[in-house]
């Protein structure tokens, strides 16, 4: 099934709200294992979390890591309000700082995080080597870098199986994104490929679940 692109940007107010109501509390967690999974001996310093939406996973990561500062980026601003507040409430504020950028985005602090993290956005991005150049441009010699997205089933039909599966109980809206979303990804094949055109094919990509991939490594 060809990649049918979907808006770089998620910034309808109604669509945000609905995907910071949504439980993504699984998937997030799971994001965070992976990370501690294939990083253990990373436990403190500075993050960037890399298309962070309403901050839920960035949260859940500062929770994991109380010794880490974060700055999440995303290019919707009613996301990030909705992050703002969410941080808020948890109490985060000190150590969790949202800021609105569009990538790619060359006044991004260069070589000075400990961690890069991204969950999400890749799918969104038409221009997919963006995300990699910016992962190189942020992240310091030696920086774990994780990243956690779709990958596209073979078929329509698969498609909407997996929202069967996963989205069943949601909002329409969110049913519709989940799926418009799964024909956006991309495949481990086409992500090992932009990973070779970006010098980062020292990267492992790996299946996780019957939706997921994890791509990470070290820069």
């Amino acid at each position: 099934m060809k990649r049918q692109p979907e808006p770089d940007l998620m910034d309808d107010p109604a669509q945000a709200r609905a995907y910071a109501r949504a439980d993504f509390s699984e998937a997030h967690e799971a994001f965070v294992a992976y990370f501690r999974e294939r990083f253990p001996d990373f436990q403190a310093g500075e993050v960037i979390d890399l298309g962070c939406g309403p901050a839920d996973a960035a949260i859940r990561y500062c929770r994991a890591y109380p010794s880490v500062r974060l700055l999440g980026v995303d290019g919707a601003e009613t996301m990030l309000a909705l992050g703002l507040a969410a941080v808020e409430e948890a109490a985060l504020a000190e150590r969790i700082e949202l800021d609105q950028r569009y990538l790619p985005d060359s006044t991004l602090p260069g070589d000075c995080f400990d961690a890069v993290i991204s969950n999400s956005l890749l799918h969104h991005l038409d221009d997919p080597l963006v995300l990699w150049q910016t992962v190189k441009q942020v992240g310091k010699a030696g920086t774990p870098v994780m990243v956690m997205d779709l990958r596209r089933p073979a078929s329509v039909v698969e498609a909407m199986q997996l929202v069967g599966t996963h989205a069943a109980g949601a909002p329409s809206i969110l049913q519709r994104d989940f799926y418009n979303s799964l024909l956006a990804a991309y495949r481990i094949q086409e992500v090992k490929r932009q990973l070779f055109k970006t010098d980062l094919d020292h990267f492992r990509v790996e299946e996780v679940g019957d939706r997921h991939m994890l791509i990470w490594g070290m820069l």
